[in-house]
């Protein structure tokens, strides 16, 4: 038992990111240090001051779900059922009678159907809000896609969306922990998704000055010429477990999850304070729900967005943390790969998270090249890295001052 409570494991794992289809594709391409950056093909790029985004490339929903889904789904919901496809097949997970009504769906998003929502704007504007799609109320909604999960699944346990901007999934991520420890589920299936590709998101962001203008080698975390965040797109899922029930079906175990923490900053609606305390307080709270100490942590998958705010309040998060220890962690952001994928984010980061541990090697932080005093810590720059990992830590932090922490064990019985 794990703090007198069912240990849970993760059996599966899926995604879709600007550096691949699927996880494995995805995963290849970040230890390659491909970039995801790109210019814009889902918007016009006309009146932004961005210079590209990264949006994800060579995806074709029909693979996922009938033709006739596919146009009634939202792309942010298209790309989140393909994930929790991936990750319920990659699990070998067979949804029956006898299990369906003990598997749950937590899903991660800052803001759910961003495409639908900005299209139908524009045609009640323009033709009048009868000409609006009957469609459109479920292509919009934050929880339309875990509905499509469970309806494609056949899915009949609890499901629940979680809308704290971009620690969403790992918000997610920690309550399906919570609905499993508690014997209140399972079976999770659970991650995150986003696509903002919109003008009135893009634009918010840009005039927010919260965006990066170079032309490339966009963004570049915790180097001291970042200027700012890409935009990305993407869906990370999950098929969480207790270790009882994956023993008893014979599943390939992937990792543990042991910890989970989460902290608000009441600082600021966007920036994070200075000296990361809110974050600190999350790692913190974390650790101490795993039971580990500074020295037991072998990877920080780190939240860098490659704003000049987040970035040093995040090492200085760590250093709070963690202590001594933090000098000698490998840190390292792979949105410098794949943009920031908001909601997203952390599953995606998370799935990165167990493929390190299996591989033993960790990601590269591409486009660092100049260091920052400020953000003095090993980011392991522009090359991957062999490390033994056994307990990693993942962070993400969103607008709303929300903080959400969570660690992942390699298992052991």
């Amino acid at each position: 038992m794990h703090n007198g409570k069912q240990r849970v494991v993760i059996t599966g794992v899926g995604a879709i990111t600007p550096i691949g289809i699927g996880a494995e594709e995805s995963w290849q391409n970040a230890l390659k240090g491909v970039s995801g950056f790109g210019p814009f093909t889902l918007l016009s790029p006309e009146g932004h001051t961005l210079q590209g985004l990264c949006e994800i490339k060579n995806f074709e929903p029909e693979q996922y779900m009938a033709r006739k889904e596919v146009r009634r789904r939202d792309r942010a919901q298209q790309i989140a059922v393909a994930a929790a496809k991936e990750a319920i097949e990659h699990a070998g997970l067979e949804i029956t009678d006898a299990n369906r009504e003990q598997i749950g769906i937590f899903i991660g998003t800052g803001i759910g159907g961003a495409t639908t929502l900005e299209q139908q704007a524009y045609i009640s504007r323009d033709k009048g809000p009868m000409r609006s799609s009957p469609l459109g109320v479920t292509m919009i909604m934050p929880n339309g896609a875990g509905g499509m999960i469970s309806l494609d699944h056949g899915i009949l346990g609890p499901s629940a969306t979680i809308a704290t901007a971009c620690a969403a999934s790992n918000d997610a991520i920690g309550f399906a922990l919570r609905m499993l420890q508690w014997g209140q589920v399972d079976i999770a299936v659970t991650g995150g998704m986003e696509s903002i590709m919109v003008s009135t998101t893009i634009g918010g962001f840009e005039v927010a000055r919260a965006t990066s203008q170079r032309d490339a080698n966009t963004p570049s975390p915790f180097d001291a010429d970042r200027d700012g965040l890409v935009v990305g797109e993407g869906a990370g899922m999950m098929v969480l477990e207790t270790l009882a029930g994956a023993k008893a079906r014979g599943a390939t175990i992937l990792a543990e999850l042991v910890g989970y923490g989460a902290t608000s900053d009441a600082y600021h609606i966007t920036a994070p304070p200075p000296d990361g305390s809110g974050a600190a307080r999350a790692i913190s709270k974390a650790m101490q729900d795993a039971r580990l100490n500074a020295d037991d942590v072998s990877y920080i998958s780190a939240h860098g967005t490659g704003t000049p705010l987040n970035d040093s309040a995040e090492t200085a998060a760590i250093k709070s943390a963690l202590g001594e220890s933090a000098y000698s962690i490998p840190i390292s952001s792979t949105k410098s790969m794949t943009g920031h994928i908001m909601g997203g984010t952390g599953a995606i980061e998370t799935v990165f998270c167990t493929q390190a541990m299996r591989d033993r090697v960790v990601p590269p932080t591409i486009n660092y090249y100049t260091p920052d005093p400020e953000c003095d810590l090993d980011y392991v720059p522009n090359q991957p890295r062999e490390v033994d990992v056994d307990v990693c830590i993942n962070n993400a932090f969103g607008f709303g001052g929300h903080n959400a922490v969570i660690i992942l064990r390699r298992f052991r019985e």
